[in-house]
């Protein structure tokens, strides 16, 4: 049924792009009670969104997009979405290019079509998309150069970055930390400021799948200049690609003088000024985001001739840990050719379907190198995986179980409630040889058999990995 919220002064939006980003700022606008118009320029996904469907994973979006009614509507015309917008998201990718740096042609032609229909009221251009520090000014000039009747302030173009984590996007999106508003024009962050009042003030009524969290209030609101807006995406990226990467740094010495990362990283997370988030050690991290826009910042600084050796380690960790998850299989089988290895996740982390940067990808693709056979199980991803890893060599598993049966080895990728809730006793009697390698230390079930293998955890025989 559709929800009916009481915003007093609804406002025309529209929002380029329909991917993560895109659909999650569309939907959350309308529930709040604008009038938002979605566009793409795929008419597959146009279309697929009007039957109500959605081409992606995201736990509780279906149902969020179904509460917004009419309020919520999808074109491919930007003759139709632009002109009698108050506020125009922007919202595309920006894949990253072989030397690192962000692929910005597609926002480079958002931003074109964008400015050829704007009506000359005056209307805000926010970049919601990750850009490189100095995007805002280049998508002003951009504005100024393609918009007929340009007239000087007409046109105000903000930073709006935005801080989602796939599987929790919607409740990162309702309750957020901070909402980062960076403009060089005060009256564009004062419009964006009017458009998520309702998010703000925190009296929207929250949605009874995604329920507001005791003791939360509100958002701290951070108003800034465009290029520092741009900076905070990538530095707060970056700082939590770092924390990834120095847990696994301290799992490997751990491994070694026969200390636990589990209870290393309670122990140093419990201190506020460091915290107990994104200190998981693991196979490293995946997705969107922290890869890219690590790269892209190492790629700024080397443009103004800025070294910038701590990310430049972090991600030499990173790829180190990939190497690791095959290095510990060598350590038990040795020779990897003709063995059956299962291997359970393929997206990059649970629940979602993103496939970008997944660890299991580079998996996989090793596996095929040393000659293993490799029989690969999701959840959700298996559909996408069909179309975006057909250079790769697996065979689907309708289950976890069935992938395990007859397998030398059983690699979890990825941390899956069904994977942990899973009766790893019992599956792994089915295999051939019983180890189990997992890379998110998610298991907590002693085996009666066979071997565990994880990740710095206390008592496992250290691994090196050479190259």
């Amino acid at each position: 049924m559709p929800h009916t919220p009481t915003l007093h002064a609804p406002m025309q939006v529209a929002v380029v792009g329909t991917g993560y980003v895109g659909l999650g700022t569309a939907a959350l606008l309308a529930y709040f009670g604008h009038q938002v118009i979605g566009l793409d320029i795929d008419q597959g996904k146009v279309d697929m969104l009007r039957r109500g469907e959605l081409p992606i994973y995201e736990p509780g979006l279906g149902e969020l997009m179904a509460e917004c009614g009419d309020r919520l509507q999808w074109t491919t015309d930007y003759s139709a979405a632009i002109p009698g917008a108050d506020v125009i998201f922007i919202c595309v990718g920006t894949p990253p290019l072989p030397g690192g740096q962000p692929d910005l042609r597609y926002l480079a032609a958002a931003a074109q079509d964008v400015a050829r229909h704007l009506n000359g009221k005056m209307q805000v251009v926010v970049n919601k998309s990750t850009v490189p520090v100095g995007t805002g000014d280049w998508v002003a000039r951009i504005i100024e150069d393609h918009a007929p009747d340009y007239k000087e302030h007409q046109y105000n173009v903000v930073s709006n970055p935005e801080f989602l984590r796939e599987g929790t996007a919607l409740f990162d999106s309702l309750y957020p930390d901070r909402l980062v508003l960076g403009g060089n024009d005060g009256a564009g962050v004062a419009r964006l400021l009017e458009l998520y009042a309702p998010l703000i003030e925190q009296d929207f009524q929250a949605p009874a799948h995604v329920p507001r969290p005791e003791g939360y209030t509100r958002p701290e609101v951070v108003a800034t200049s465009l290029s520092s807006a741009e900076m905070i995406k990538y530095a707060a990226n970056a700082f939590l690609a770092l924390k990834i990467s120095f847990a696994n740094e301290i799992a490997g010495l751990c491994e070694r003088v026969d200390a636990d990362i589990e209870e290393v990283a309670r122990g140093i997370g419990s201190d506020a000024r460091i915290g107990r988030q994104f200190l998981s050690a693991g196979a490293g991290w995946g997705g969107s985001c922290f890869g890219k826009d690590t790269s892209a910042l190492i790629s700024t600084g080397e443009e103004y001739g800025y070294d910038m050796p701590i990310l430049r380690a972090a991600v030499a960790v990173n790829q180190g840990q990939r190497q690791l998850v095959i290095a510990k299989l060598q350590k038990h089988l040795h020779r990897l050719q003709g063995k059956r290895v299962a291997v359970l996740g393929m997206a990059f982390k649970p629940n979602t379907d993103d496939l970008r940067d997944a660890p299991a990808h580079d998996t996989i693709a090793r596996l095929n190198e040393l000659g293993a056979t490799v029989v690969a199980h999701d959840p959700v991803a298996m559909p996408r995986a069909r179309r975006e890893w057909g250079h790769l060599r697996y065979t689907e598993a309708d289950s976890a179980e069935d992938a395990m049966i007859g397998a030398d080895a059983v690699i979890l990728m990825t941390e899956w409630k069904q994977y942990t809730e899973l009766e790893w006793d019992g599956a792994v009697r089915t295999m051939r040889q019983p180890l189990v390698i997992d890379t998110r230390n998610a298991l907590r079930c002693a085996l009666s058999t066979g071997t565990l293998e994880q990740i710095g955890r206390r008592g496992q025989t250290p691994v090196t990995v050479l190259g």
